[in-house]
């Protein structure tokens, strides 16, 4: 097993000092989010406006968006009483930085986009329902300029997220890849 992923047994995932089982899984379930949430993201341009399909993506684009805020403030709290385990000290200062970074990039896009989301259709008056289980009501008043810049925003944000998650997974594969290191065993999601 050692030999198929190229490491030695000193680097195998169940050696390392990883991330808990609950931050791997709180990783995952965004990755899934956030692959899900862009792919309806991208179809809603196509549908034709005032049909029932365009309107299903927008519920399921908002509801989604709303369930990657609620998780990311879950994986907030739970950070803030699980302190990810340290870096190796075989990385560089830049290195560190840029990966602490991204991580937070990361954290922050993933709260301003959902609130640019909801910024834009309660300044525009409308409600958000969650999977039609419930609704949030407009509580901003109704403001066309706003809404117009929380669309522009959300829009910019996308970009934003796009070139995060790709230094994200770039910095993993040359971890995985070249270095061979302990770092790309800290988050992956099944445990030996």
């Amino acid at each position: 097993m050692k030999e198929v992923l190229g490491m030695s047994s000193a680097q195998m995932p169940s050696e390392l000092a990883c991330y808990d089982p609950v931050a791997r899984g709180i990783h995952w379930q965004i990755a899934a989010l956030a692959l899900i949430i862009v792919s309806l993201g991208l179809a809603i341009p196509e549908a034709p406006r005032n049909t029932a399909s365009r309107d299903l993506l927008m519920l399921l684009h908002r509801s989604v968006g709303l369930l990657i805020l609620l998780v990311m403030l879950f994986r907030a709290v739970w950070r803030m009483s699980h302190p990810p385990p340290p870096l190796p000290p075989t990385m560089r200062r830049i290195e560190v930085a840029l990966a602490h970074a991204t991580h937070w990039g990361l954290y922050l896009m993933f709260f301003a986009m959902p609130l640019a989301g909801y910024v834009n259709a309660a300044a525009a008056g409308h409600s958000v329902s969650f999977f039609g289980l419930f609704s949030i009501p407009p509580l901003l008043p109704e403001n066309q300029k706003l809404s117009q810049l929380a669309v522009a925003a959300h829009q910019v944000g996308q970009f934003v997220v796009y070139g995060l998650v790709a230094a994200h997974v770039a910095a993993g594969l040359m971890h995985r890849l070249i270095r061979r290191d302990e770092v790309w065993g800290r988050m992956l999601p099944v445990r030996r």
